[in-house]
């Protein structure tokens, strides 16, 4: 054999140990998916929010609600027909959590996106 085969030989040998070694690392979960029950069952990121604030339940101020609180706005939410029903929905819940988090000295960060505006571009409202 030559000299440029034993090299390529080693190459490729260092590779294929380089990637057995590397799989096992790839494949542990990332940091915060093991306090997620949605994605320990295998749901994603998508719909549960967890990731995008880092707060369970997604959106801003999530965190000063129970998870009772949390579903029933979802559907709350999944009931307004029209563009101004989600608007007043959306503002009185902002209102009554913004109490809540001057209550506990918190401030309550701004939403980036309007849910409300997203719902009416995908054809949910009108």
């Amino acid at each position: 054999m030559t000299r440029t085969t034993l090299k390529l030989i080693g190459l490729a040998l260092a590779a294929c140990v380089g990637t057995s070694l590397a799989i096992p690392v790839l494949a542990q979960p990332g940091p915060g998916a093991g306090d997620c029950p949605k994605m320990q069952q295998g749901q994603g990121r998508m719909g549960h929010g967890h990731g995008m604030r880092g707060q369970k339940g997604g959106g801003p101020g999530a965190t000063l609600m129970t998870a009772e609180e949390r579903d029933a706005f979802r559907g709350q939410m999944r009931e307004v027909k029209t563009l101004d029903e989600c608007k007043t929905l959306q503002a009185e819940h902002r209102t009554a959590l913004e109490i809540r988090a001057k209550e506990q000295g918190i401030t309550l960060p701004t939403p980036r996106r309007d849910r409300c505006e997203m719902m009416k571009a995908r054809g949910f409202i009108q």
